[in-house]
């Protein structure tokens, strides 16, 4: 049977979220952003909470060994290995997922690039 409770609420997250994604791209403040669209900061800040909170609860289920999805255009950080470099020195490598794809960073990978790099890859989702 279908729980249309439940349905209401994955909605309301995801538009929260792809709320405050758009405010991330646009690179407004909160209380700016909230103006601009005519939403009270607290909430903002409410749903905020509830979306995070959401995504706790969800990474803790799939730590748990539950097949639970990531929502799209939401982030999902495994944890680190060793590899060995070009170099041929041993680093730790941090996989990234965001929306199906894949990126693979180190401690000497440019956080400028890698950060534009999540940027466009999270405006793809």
């Amino acid at each position: 049977m279908i729980n249309t409770r439940e349905i209401a609420e994955e909605y309301r997250l995801t538009h929260w979220a792809q709320v405050m994604a758009e405010r991330t791209q646009r690179g407004m403040t909160v209380k700016a952003f909230c103006e601009h669209i005519g939403i009270c900061g607290n909430t903002y800040f409410y749903w905020q909470r509830r979306v995070r909170e959401a995504a706790a609860k969800q990474l803790e289920q799939q730590a748990a060994g539950s097949q639970a999805l990531v929502p799209s255009g939401w982030t999902q950080i495994s944890a680190t290995k060793e590899e060995p470099s070009a170099e041929g020195t041993v680093e730790k490598v941090l996989p990234i997922e965001i929306g199906g794809y894949r990126i693979m960073a180190s401690e000497s990978t440019d956080s400028a690039l890698l950060e534009k790099v999540c940027r466009v890859l999270g405006a793809l989702c």
